[in-house]
């Protein structure tokens, strides 16, 4: 029976690789997710309204992006890790707790953000290196909207 891999027409150690920036990318996801919900429900002040939409919009298409970026992981054949000992060890992004000042929130936010873009395009390299072009193709997806995203995000912080 043929690999994953082989089937795909890729090649494994490449692949493995991959798939390990991947689970670091999850990870953050994991953690912007989570920072998300937290603003979402702590939020306080004038702009409470505003925010708390906002908030919730972005973890809606984060949770989105977690699920399709485990499921590439699994497409080339490893696991996606699972647990929040993982997450915490493997992100970037740090834990955001009892945040609830608007401003605040949202420079996390994009700063956040601003760190998965980083992190995909460092990992565009290695999936055309591989010639991947789902990863290749998802990655581009997420980088041209996610710019959009922080650039809107900055134009709030910078009232």
């Amino acid at each position: 029976m043929l690999t994953m891999t082989e089937l795909l027409g890729l090649n494994k150690k490449q692949s493995e690789n991959l798939v390990n920036e991947l689970n670091a990318l999850l990870s953050n996801y994991q953690l912007y997710y989570q920072n998300l919900r937290g603003f979402h429900w702590n939020v306080k002040g004038e702009k409470f309204f505003e925010l708390h939409v906002k908030f919730e919009e972005l973890y809606d298409d984060a949770v989105l992006k977690i699920d399709e970026i485990a499921e590439r992981i699994l497409t080339l054949g490893g696991t996606p890790i699972h647990t929040f000992e993982d997450y915490v060890q493997k992100s970037q992004i740090e834990q955001q707790k009892n945040v609830s000042n608007g401003q605040e929130c949202m420079e996390h936010t994009s700063n956040n953000l601003a760190t998965i873009v980083r992190l995909e395009k460092s990992i565009l390299p290695l999936a055309q290196e591989a010639d991947d072009e789902g990863t290749i193709t998802l990655l581009s997806d997420y980088i041209s909207q996610q710019e959009k995203t922080v650039w809107m995000l900055q134009a709030w912080l910078s009232k």
